[in-house]
């Protein structure tokens, strides 16, 4: 499996985003854990952006960076060696989260519902449905007390635990269009 996507991280393909959208405690955040792990195998370049709905704290209070924000930098940026980091103190659209994942070969983001890419749709119960009209479902993960929605849904379904299922209708997307 390794060999089939190397190709990919040498082109300036824009990288292939999918969300993992479903309601408060779904599963998103593990199951998206579970797919990177499928795809770090296949020796992707693997970004991940989340929506927070509530406020979060990233910094570390004392660090040069949080003393950086406290003074009332609108943004702050570090490097290393090893990594980058930008705390902005404003909300920022996901297309310009996504400008800083160019050299990825796939972007995995939790939420923005209402963004216009392919989504896995997570589904629990009866309520969750609703989840299917928001645009560009793509495939679903159903929770074993939801499978008797499973008939009822025209997208492909898979259990949520079903995860190296899922991955591998990632790794056909990935696919180059000279290896269809």
């Amino acid at each position: 499996m390794l060999s089939q996507f190397a190709s990919r991280k040498h082109s300036n393909a824009a990288p292939l985003v999918i969300q993992v959208v479903g309601y408060k405690n779904s599963g998103k955040t593990t199951l998206i854990a579970k797919l990177i792990h499928h795809l770090k195998q296949a020796d992707l370049v693997v970004g991940t952006v989340k929506h927070d709905a509530h406020d979060f704290d990233m910094d570390t209070p004392g660090t040069d960076t949080w003393k950086h924000q406290e003074a009332g930098a609108d943004m702050t940026a570090i490097s290393s060696a090893a990594r980058s980091a930008i705390i902005s103190n404003r909300p920022e659209p996901l297309s310009a989260l996504l400008a800083y994942m160019q050299h990825a070969d796939i972007v995995l983001v939790e939420g923005f519902k209402h963004e216009p890419y392919p989504k896995i749709m997570l589904l629990r119960n009866e309520q969750d449905k609703e989840l299917l009209q928001l645009p560009n479902p793509w495939i679903a993960a159903v929770w074993p007390q939801a499978e008797a929605l499973r008939p009822n849904i025209v997208l492909p379904a898979f259990s949520i635990d079903d995860d190296a299922r899922i991955a591998a209708v990632i790794f056909d997307l990935l696919k180059l269009p000279d290896t269809l």
